[in-house]
């Protein structure tokens, strides 16, 4: 009996044109934005070039500063401050008359850059332009003290080293926070109008009588329902992270690059499915009880609507969290537990202790849920129009 409900229950869910928009087409277009932004965002700019604009009666000995650096392309103009409020470059540099003559005979010499700071490519472009002409000034303050027999090692008495703890790269860190986010979101957002359509959606319809006067117990009703919402929640984490490789492997190089777990490969991509299914049933009982006390499904979504959000917070607590940092609390809340199993994976450990910890709260949390909800299912007051 309870098998025939699940079936035919699920078989309605999947006949649902919105169910279908969320579970497959949502993911799908979700996650083609979100990985072409991240591929864009980790991309090196190898090739491209900014625009400076400089006064047209600057000497070749200023912008020869800059011969080193491709990145620069220079253009002389006018008004270089207007030349940059017109679009036709993105920064612009100011210098004093005799620039370099002052520099060389030890009078006050000034520079000014204006750009855009807001903007990527302007401030990308002014970085490249203080760093140049920072390289510049120290060249200067050398070749003076030089001069006057001082030695270099008395403005520089030691050397700064900065080295990575680990050799991961960004791309591997923004996956680590991607895979679990659109995982998250897309499970909340499919699972919705499943879960609002099988309990508020029956009373709304006035169909919930009669299906409780059949000779099936409510627990077995409650049962069947909850795994229809919990398969559409697996099916719609499953196309998300097949999304995502093909997504990946096809059309990125940075984040494909970053992609390397070595012999762990395929122990990865188990405990990934492992950890879907296991945060898709969760999820599915929290959907499941804002249905159960929705008399309407506008009143179900009204409900759920937080459950969809829920993944953005723990997402912005992880993101500055070193790997070594993780502890008890990461693995043992959940939604945050989604973020800290996935950042750990991706960064290719396997830590069983904390494997544990994930699934067993995650369980725990929808063993309770799930009892709130047969006590709520159980009682007319919550399942009646």
């Amino acid at each position: 009996m309870l098998l025939n409900i699940y079936l035919k229950e699920l078989k309605d869910s999947f006949r649902d044109r919105r169910t279908l928009l969320l579970t497959v087409l949502l993911p799908i277009f979700m996650m083609s934005g979100l990985v072409f932004f991240y591929e864009n965002m980790v991309s090196d700019d190898e090739g491209e070039t900014y625009t400076l604009a400089v006064d047209s009666t600057v000497s070749t000995e200023v912008t020869d500063l800059f011969s080193g650096y491709e990145a620069i392309d220079i253009v002389k103009a006018a008004d270089p401050e207007k030349s940059l409020e017109e679009g036709d470059a993105l920064a612009a540099m100011i210098v004093s008359p005799n620039f370099i003559r002052n520099i060389e005979q030890g009078k006050e010499a000034d520079v000014t850059i204006i750009g855009d700071s807001l903007s990527q490519k302007s401030s990308n472009l002014m970085n490249i332009v203080t760093n140049a002409l920072t390289a510049y000034e120290k060249q200067v303050t050398a070749e003076r003290l030089e001069s006057q027999g001082t030695d270099l090692s008395l403005i520089e008495p030691f050397v700064i080293t900065q080295q990575e703890m680990s050799d991961d790269d960004t791309s591997m860190f923004l996956l680590a926070f991607l895979v679990p986010l659109i995982l998250a979101i897309s499970i909340g957002v499919g699972t919705g109008p499943s879960a609002a359509d099988l309990f508020a959606g029956e009373k709304e319809k006035k169909t919930m009588e009669a299906l409780l006067m059949t000779p099936v117990k409510r627990s077995t009703l409650l049962l069947a329902k909850w795994l229809t919402i919990s398969t559409v929640g697996v099916v719609t984490g499953i196309v998300t992270l097949i999304v995502l490789a093909i997504e990946i492997s096809l059309f990125t190089e940075n984040l494909k690059a970053a992609v390397s777990f070595g012999d762990n490969v395929y122990m990865i991509i188990i405990l990934s499915l492992l950890l879907t299914i296991v945060y898709a049933v969760f999820v599915a009982s929290l959907q499941m009880i804002t249905s159960i006390i929705g008399k309407t499904v506008k009143e179900a979504q009204s409900y759920s609507a937080p459950i969809m959000m829920l993944a953005a917070f723990p997402g912005m607590i992880i993101t500055n969290v070193g790997l070594n940092e993780l502890s008890f609390q990461h693995f043992a809340i959940p939604v945050l537990n989604l973020f800290s199993q996935f950042k750990e994976l991706f960064m290719g450990v396997i830590d069983y202790q904390h494997l544990f910890l994930t699934f067993g709260s995650n369980l725990l949390f929808m063993l309770v849920i799930f009892v709130i909800g047969r006590i709520l299912f159980l009682k007319d007051k919550w399942v009646m129009n």
